[in-house]
């Protein structure tokens, strides 16, 4: 008899704003004077979904399966990673139940943003829009996402599938 299994797992990532760089969180290009620094496209709320996928996988972390030392990777978009991502855990008989998610940042406000990225994020995780939270919030000036050194994100996801 196969019996409904959840697992959960929490995701982390922090990358440091530059000139001449995008902004893109969620796999949305969001209007900033700086974007994110990174060895791909530096979108920091995917890569924290990813690693949270991963994790709840058992399987490790980002850095495992797209290491920033492989040029493969170089200025990919972080969505075909967490499409790769999402067809593992797929193969494992797995689908995403829900995500909840935050994103740390002084400036840009990212609330107008939010419903693009639910939608966006939904797509590609294979998942109603209604399982997909996501939260933007300052530090209230404080730490490096105070002083607008960079842009963290953290995610937690919960993953369901039946097994024997």
């Amino acid at each position: 008899m196969e019996t409904k299994r959840f697992y959960v797992g929490f995701g982390y990532d922090v990358h440091r704003l530059s000139e001449d760089r995008l902004l893109i969180i969620g796999g949305v290009t969001v209007p900033h004077d700086r974007g994110l620094l990174g060895h791909s496209d530096a979108d920091v709320l995917t890569h924290a979904i990813i690693d949270a996928i991963i994790g709840a996988l058992g399987k490790g972390d980002i850095g495992q399966h797209f290491p920033d030392t492989d040029d493969a990777y170089k200025n990919i978009s972080s969505l075909t990673l967490l499409e790769n991502t999402v067809e593992k855990l797929t193969d494992a008989g797995f689908e995403l139940h829900n995500l909840d998610s935050t994103i740390v940042a002084q400036r840009p406000r990212l609330a107008p943003y939010i419903p693009a990225i639910r939608k966006q994020l939904s797509t590609v995780l294979r998942a109603d829009e209604s399982h997909i939270n996501i939260k933007a919030k300052t530090t209230e000036g404080l730490g490096f996402c105070g002083n607008e050194e960079g842009i963290a994100a953290y995610a937690i996801v919960s993953i369901v599938g039946f097994h024997p």
